[in-house]
């Protein structure tokens, strides 16, 4: 006779889905990646989770659990999901940052609402972690954004960030934020440059 196994927790979870939110944040605590992984997973499917995994996120270890927790909150979208991607883009965790970048990058609804304020963040790190997050963002007012902070950042480094990508994405009406971006650092051999570069590209498009 064929013994038959019994399947883990996880597998349960995974293969009949019926567990409930309450189950999936306890298993969401558990020991074991595994069931960590699988309780991101199936919390996705209940919104008004965000806060816990947020709060999860910024104590996981497990490289395999981050990644689900983070597509999780990505399938979520809400103000909360969208709020914990920013508190770890204020992370001193390198991968972490680069990771909630990625993931904002696919929330362009979500995300727009609070864009010009992340663009105007006392943090320079953080309006540029913002310009990144407008490399991929699909959203009509990229272009607009980004000539703004050409126009009145004061940190060279921020401007820097937004002139590369303006020079990709900008049409004719970002020329003029483009000229005055010159003028403002007269003494910076590498805005001048990319600032030429960014006009050159556009005007040839």
């Amino acid at each position: 006779m064929a013994i038959v196994k019994k399947k883990p927790s996880s597998e349960v979870t995974k293969n009949t889905n019926i567990a409930t939110a309450q189950d999936l944040l306890l298993q969401l605590s558990s020991t074991s990646a595994e069931d960590r992984r699988w309780a991101a997973r199936d919390l996705a499917d209940h919104p008004g989770n965000s806060a816990a995994l947020g709060a999860r996120l910024m104590v996981e270890q497990d490289d395999s659990v981050r990644e689900v927790i983070l597509t999780a909150l990505t399938l979520l979208g809400d103000q909360t999901a969208v709020a914990t991607l920013v508190d770890c883009m204020r992370s001193e965790d390198t991968a972490l940052r680069n990771e909630a970048i990625e993931a904002m990058k696919q929330l362009p609804d979500a995300v727009a609402p609070i864009m010009r304020g992340l663009l105007a963040d006392d943090d320079s790190d953080i309006r540029i972690f913002a310009v990144n997050v407008l490399e991929s963002l699909r959203h009509p007012e990229v272009e607009s954004w980004l000539s703004q902070v050409v126009e009145k950042d004061p940190h060279v480094n921020v401007c820097a960030t937004a002139v590369d990508l303006l020079g990709e994405v900008g049409s004719r009406s970002a020329l003029e934020p483009l000229i005055r971006l010159k003028t403002r650092f007269t003494k910076e051999p590498y805005i001048q440059f990319a600032a030429d570069l960014a006009i050159k590209r556009i005007l040839e498009s």
